[in-house]
């Protein structure tokens, strides 16, 4: 019996789902506690966007779509409102244009063909109008679209995220924690938080490349998880943490969420 399954009743997924194609890009909102996606169906050039309340698992929204049905993507998020950006052309990945979407409803707020995103302040967007060159930037109001003042650099400073990202280790690390498992290659990330200790490898089982994750409590593998099988490459992290959540993707279209 593997180590995990004595402990499993530890820790409970929080958030576990499922999307019905791959999950391209997920934005968190700090102020609203809400984790946006963005699932793209590359086969029928259809892109989805969902979101999520991170305190209570609540799916405000699931499968919304734009009338631009692939050229469209989210750019940020921002007490309760997610933006969205438009591409250029299919060929050109220039972001142009920004629609507002309600978090709780999935209703539009308000969109602008002409506005690019710049980045996120602790004030509110920062954006400029294509038009002009050079760009000027000024801070808009996210639930309108308004713009409210020149942007200034000293008071509308970047917004932090909360999330932190693994850090890479060497196989060399894996002798001082309770893992048998034989990796493959150096992609090894680990992330110690609230006395859990959180790694993800790569490894040959069953006659196939597989990518792992394992979370433990001092000694004790308390949490395994198969993200990956019969992949040809070696992935990108596999997980992060938002503050004491801790969230990863299981075979690329599954969202899973555990509080640690």
């Amino acid at each position: 019996m593997p180590i995990f399954v004595q402990f499993l009743d530890m820790l409970q997924t929080h958030i576990n789902h499922q999307f019905k194609s791959p999950i391209w890009r997920l934005e968190i909102d700090s102020l609203s506690e809400t984790i946006f996606a963005e699932i793209r169906d590359q086969t029928d050039k259809k892109v989805y966007f969902s979101a999520i309340g991170l305190d209570d698992g609540k799916v405000f929204f699931d499968e919304l779509q734009t009338e631009e049905r692939w050229l469209t993507g989210i750019e940020a998020a921002y007490d309760g409102v997610m933006l969205l950006h438009n591409y250029q052309s299919e060929t050109v990945p220039s972001h142009k244009g920004l629609i507002a979407i309600d978090s709780a409803t999935g209703n539009i707020l308000w969109n602008n063909y002409i506005y690019a995103f710049d980045h996120m302040s602790i004030n509110g967007p920062v954006i400029y109008d294509t038009r002009i060159q050079p760009p000027k930037l000024f801070l808009a109001d996210i639930k309108t679209g308004d713009i409210k003042r020149h942007y200034e650099p000293s008071i509308d400073i970047e917004l932090y995220n909360y999330v932190v990202l693994p850090d890479d280790v060497s196989t060399e690390f894996l002798r001082s924690i309770p893992i048998t498992a034989t990796p493959f290659g150096n992609s090894i990330h680990y992330l110690e938080h609230n006395n859990y200790r959180i790694v993800s490898l790569h490894m040959f089982a069953e006659g196939t490349l597989q990518q792992r994750l394992y979370i433990m409590d001092n000694i004790n593998i308390i949490y395994e998880d198969l993200l990956n099988t019969d992949i040809q490459k070696l992935q990108p992290e596999s997980f992060l943490m938002y503050k004491d959540h801790l969230i990863y993707l299981k075979n690329k279209s599954q969202l899973k969420v555990l509080n640690l």
